[in-house]
């Protein structure tokens, strides 16, 4: 595994090379029953050689242990990013159907939110030393879909799974254009996942020529420098809530792979997530779509391209005369450096959030 691969994978893998890769390369395929498998047996070769785990980092401490979660205390403690709290919550109600209670420990920054998914009975804002509380079993955030054998082709039926807390989003005032909000840095331990904001200025300078099309960054941790002159709105916030009701007021977000890509997915907001080549394992290799989220859509950079190659599709997938039709033939670079076509689903619409009855309680596990 990477850096990267290792900061956003499960702990129970995490450095059990050559394991951990089959696992990945398993999860990149969607064979999610053959990486549980593979974690089964990680798992029970470390508690067979009595290994610890207290020493490492936070994020590659495993903590389940293979204990039964029915009619238990169940302790989520979420220790990796932002975006992977987001994204696992959701197993919470598939957890609380065989637990007795369900605690998360969650960032601050998130309580707010989270407390709202289905099947969390309590949040505790996540810090340094023990947790302080009594339970009866420690779960990592990410090991819930291994401990609760969840099964990929149910995934996004359980989405929209977080509702914020109502808050106005303090935009201004509609208009007939559809509003699409941007974010192109990620974190910056992995620059590789950001979009230079040159490009992304560039893009700006050309959609504010377009009619149809209202631009608003909601890009946090810039110098100023970097942003003074983009031809955006800015409606950056740190607050996640506020950030969540913004995202809900807009017909689009496009983002790269960080923090707001899952909560506009998590939220059912029309998505576009923008990805390097090498992406995280999460995203597969290959696809438009992920089974994580029913209302996001996968631009990739193609082999040997670079980031200028997913804006010149991203424009095209934003122009006028793609929304609303079945299809759209667009150019497309091949595997040979040829540009070929491919025909794209229509462009997330506002109007298809998927806020129709909640059915967090088909997600299917074994």
């Amino acid at each position: 595994m990477t850096r990267d691969d290792a900061k956003h994978s499960p702990a129970t893998v995490v450095g059990s090379e050559p394991a951990g890769d089959a696992w990945m390369t398993a999860m990149r395929r969607g064979d999610f029953a053959t990486a549980w498998s593979i974690a089964d047996d990680v798992l029970a070769a470390r508690l067979a050689r009595g290994e610890t785990c207290w020493h490492l980092p936070r994020h590659q401490q495993w903590l389940w242990t293979g204990a039964p979660l029915e009619g238990r205390h169940v302790l989520v403690h979420c220790y990796h990013g932002l975006g992977d709290t987001l994204q696992f919550v959701r197993f919470a109600r598939a957890l609380r159907r065989r637990a007795a209670r369900v605690t998360l420990w969650v960032q601050p920054a998130l309580l707010p939110l989270v407390a709202t998914a289905p099947g969390v009975d309590a949040v505790i804002p996540l810090g340094d030393g023990a947790p302080g509380i009594a339970r009866d079993v420690d779960i990592e955030s990410m090991e819930l879909s291994h401990a609760l054998r969840i099964r990929p082709d149910r995934l996004a039926d359980t989405v929209p799974y977080l509702v914020p807390p109502p808050r106005d989003p303090k935009l201004p005032p509609a208009s007939d254009r559809r509003r699409i909000g941007f974010v192109w840095r990620a974190g910056g331990w992995d620059p590789a996942r950001s979009v230079p904001t040159a490009a992304v200025a560039a893009l700006f300078d050309r959609l504010a020529k377009n009619d149809h099309i209202e631009a608003f960054s909601l890009q946090r941790g810039l110098p100023a420098d970097e942003t003074q002159n983009l031809r955006a709105t800015d409606i950056g916030t740190d607050d996640v809530c506020l950030t969540a009701a913004r995202m809900r007021a807009l017909d689009l977000v496009v983002s790269v792979d960080t923090m707001a890509a899952h909560l506009a997915g998590a939220l059912g907001v029309p998505c576009v997530t923008l990805l390097r080549e090498a992406c995280d394992w999460r995203w597969g290799d290959t696809g438009e779509r992920t089974p994580w989220y029913s209302s996001m859509r996968l631009l990739r950079t193609p082999p040997g391209g670079d980031w200028a190659d997913v804006i010149t599709t991203l424009e095209q997938l934003l122009h006028p005369s793609t929304v609303g039709r079945p299809t759209e033939a667009v150019p497309e670079q091949t595997s040979g450096g040829h540009v070929g076509q491919r025909h794209l689903p229509p462009c997330p619409s506002a109007h298809a959030h998927p806020r129709g009855r909640d059915r967090s309680d088909d997600i299917r596990t074994t």
